[in-house]
């Protein structure tokens, strides 16, 4: 890809989540922070996402149908593909993370979170991997920009 100068590429997440108020809350959240955002509502349709598009952050639920959090995560990284993860979920799987650490996500989110907990978490995460390329930026609502007290539903 060949940027234009003073391009700036905005990052694209991916939200597994198969509670769909949640999904669509978090969707919400990132798009009003000016993330671009897909979602999948377990981890099979998150396992086909991850192989047709390119992601700079995945936000997982662990406990989801047809396929875990856990379970993504050990598919992508025998497929080696080099994602930050977040585990946003009400039950960490520590025994999985224990049996095997290189499953570790790169942050996790204890349910409930609050919107500002999972846009820091999200900064955080993307800026700490993004610091090494200079074209990626924050997106233009990323700071100053208050959330409104409630979205629509």
């Amino acid at each position: 890809m060949t940027l234009q100068p003073g391009a700036v590429l905005r990052q694209r997440i991916l939200v597994v989540e198969d509670e769909p108020v949640l999904r669509r809350l978090n969707i919400e959240v990132l798009v009003y922070s000016g993330y671009q955002v897909d979602a999948a509502e377990d981890g099979r349709a998150a396992w086909d996402a991850l192989q047709a598009n390119a992601y700079d952050l995945m936000v997982t639920d662990h406990k989801m149908p047809n396929l875990s959090g856990v379970d993504l995560l050990k598919k992508a990284r025998a497929a080696h593909l080099a994602l930050p993860v977040i585990m946003a979920t009400g039950s960490l799987p520590d025994w999985s993370f224990t049996a095997y650490p290189s499953l570790r996500p790169t942050a996790v989110l204890l349910k409930p979170y609050t919107f500002e907990e999972l846009l820091n978490t999200v900064k955080d995460v993307l800026y700490g991997v993004a610091s090494n390329h200079p074209e990626t930026a924050p997106p233009p609502n990323w700071q100053g920009q208050p959330l409104p007290n409630r979205l629509p539903l």
